[in-house]
C-alpha cells in the first residue's frame, strides 16, 4: 500500500492526474458487485496463456504485495508492474513507475528531501482480498486491507499520524505477465460513505488536508498515564472512533461499589505484579474494574503470571484476544458522559456496516490516567466486535 504516500505532496508540489493513453480500461460489474477490469489496446497475450498461469500469476502477485508491506517497499518489486502504472489517494493522483517508486522512497525516508520529512513509516498489511480470473480475460480487482503510520520529524514536537483504509489494485495481462495498472486508496477517516456497510467514495481533497493536518497539529498538557498501556494493533481510525486488536491477556478483576475502593483493591492485590493501562469497568447491574497484568505476544500464547495471590473477593483469568471498537471522551467519567458515548458509538459503528456485541443496559468504559493528576484526560468507551462478520 502506498496510500498517505501522497503527505510529501503537502510539504512539496501536488503531481497532476495522469491517464495513460496506451491502453483502455473497461469497467464491469458481476452479480456480487466486484469490480473487474478488462484491458484492451495493448498486447494481452491472454490466448497464449492458459488459466492455471494466470491464477498462478495472481497468487505470486500477492505474495510480492505481502514482501513489499512488510519491507515498506525495500525493494519495491518494479517488474510486477507496468511502466505507466497510476496512482490516486485522496491528496493526490501521479502515473509512471518511476514516480510510483520515488513517492515510495520518500515517505520512507530513503530519499535526501524524505530524510528530512519523515521517520518512522510503517505499514501493517492486515488483508488481501480479491484477483480472481474468468476465461473471458477478467481479473478482478485485488484489495489490501492496512495501516500506516509516519512520524513528520520536520515539526519540533515529532508529531505521528495514522492512516488506515484499503488500497485496489487493478491487475492486466501484459505481454503474458499480469502486472499492476492502477493503484486507488481510500482512507477510512474520510472516504467511508454514510450508511453503505461500509463502501468507499471519493472526496474532495480538502477533507483528506483537515484529516493530516489535524493529527499532526500540537496538543496540550496531558493527563499522566497510570502505567505503560498494554499493545493493540489499530485496524481501524474511523471518522469518529477507532478499531483495534488486543492480544490474549491476564486480567485480574473484582467488583465494586465505589471506583475510588475498586483502585485501591486491585493495587493492593497486584502489588508486585506488572501492571498495563488502562483500568476496565463495565458497568451494568453490577460494577466490575478490571487490570491488565500480562499480555501475549504476537505468535505466542501467554505465559503465566505469577506472584498473584488474590483474596478480597478478586480473581486472575485469561481473556482472548478481541476486537474492540473505541469512542474517547476526555470529560470525566461520570454516567452521564460514558452512556452518551457509548450511543454514539453505537450509531457510527450501525452507520458504517459494523456489528457489535451487545448486552442490554451495560456499558464498558476504560481509564488511562493516574488519579489526581492533571491536563486532558483520556476516557474511552469499549464494544467489542463480531470477529465472524468484521472486514478483518
Amino acid at each position: 500500500m502506498k496510500a498517505a504516500l501522497s503527505i510529501q505532496f503537502i510539504f512539496i508540489a501536488t503531481a497532476n492526474a495522469f491517464i495513460p493513453s496506451s491502453f483502455e480500461l473497461s469497467r464491469v460489474r458481476d452479480g456480487c458487485g466486484k469490480s473487474r477490469c478488462m484491458v484492451t489496446g495493448m498486447a494481452t497475450s491472454t490466448s497464449a496463456s492458459s488459466e492455471v498461469d494466470i491464477n498462478n500469476q495472481i497468487a505470486n502477485l500477492k505474495r510480492v504485495l505481502l514482501r513489499e508491506y512488510t519491507s515498506f517497499f525495500d525493494p519495491m518489486e518494479v517488474e510486477y508492474y507496468s511502466d505507466e502504472v497510476t496512482f490516486s489517494d485522496p491528496l493526490t493522483s501521479l502515473a509512471g513507475v518511476d514516480s510510483y517508486k520515488t513517492n515510495v522512497d520518500m515517505l520512507a525516508g530513503r530519499t535526501f528531501l524524505g530524510s528530512l520529512l519523515f521517520d518512522g513509516a510503517k505499514i501493517n498489511l492486515h488483508k488481501v482480498t480479491g484477483g480472481s480470473y474468468n476465461s473471458d480475460g477478467e481479473i478482478e480487482d485485488i484489495q489490501t486491507r492496512w495501516t500506516l503510520k509516519v512520524t513528520a520529524k520536520i515539526l519540533p514536537w515529532n508529531p505521528t499520524a495514522s492512516f488506515t483504509g484499503i488500497s485496489v489494485y487493478k491487475l492486466a495481462v501484459i505481454d503474458s505477465k499480469v502486472k499492476v495498472i492502477g493503484q486507488e486508496d481510500y482512507w477510512d477517516s474520510i472516504n467511508i460513505m454514510e450508511n453503505s456497510s461500509g463502501q468507499y467514495a471519493q472526496v474532495d481533497k480538502s477533507k483528506a488536508l483537515d484529516d493530516f493536518f489535524g493529527q499532526i497539529k500540537p496538543g496540550g498538557l496531558q493527563a499522566q498515564q497510570s502505567a505503560a498501556e498494554i499493545p493493540y494493533e489499530l485496524l481501524r481510525r474511523g471518522k469518529d472512533y477507532e478499531v483495534r486488536r488486543y492480544p490474549e491477556a491476564a486480567v485480574v478483576k473484582s467488583q465494586y461499589t465505589r471506583r475510588d475502593e475498586g483502585y485501591e483493591l486491585l493495587g493492593r492485590v497486584t502489588r508486585g505484579m506488572k501492571q498495563f493501562a488502562p483500568a476496565v469497568m463495565t458497568v451494568g447491574k453490577a460494577k466490575e474494574m478490571k487490570w491488565f497484568v500480562g499480555y501475549a505476544l504476537p505468535g505466542n500464547s501467554l505465559t503465566a503470571v505469577e506472584n498473584f495471590e488474590g483474596g478480597s473477593g478478586t480473581e486472575m483469568m485469561v481473556e482472548p484476544a478481541k476486537i474492540i471498537a473505541v469512542g474517547k471522551f476526555n470529560d470525566a467519567a461520570l454516567e452521564p458522559i460514558v452512556r452518551k458515548c457509548n450511543a454514539e458509538l453505537k450509531v457510527s459503528l450501525d452507520r458504517d456496516g459494523l456489528v457489535y456485541k451487545e448486552v442490554d443496559s451495560v456499558v464498558q468504559f476504560a481509564q488511562y490516567d493516574a488519579v489526581y493528576t492533571m491536563g486532558d484526560r483520556r476516557g474511552e468507551v469499549w464494544l467489542e466486535l463480531d470477529e465472524s462478520t468484521s472486514p478483518w
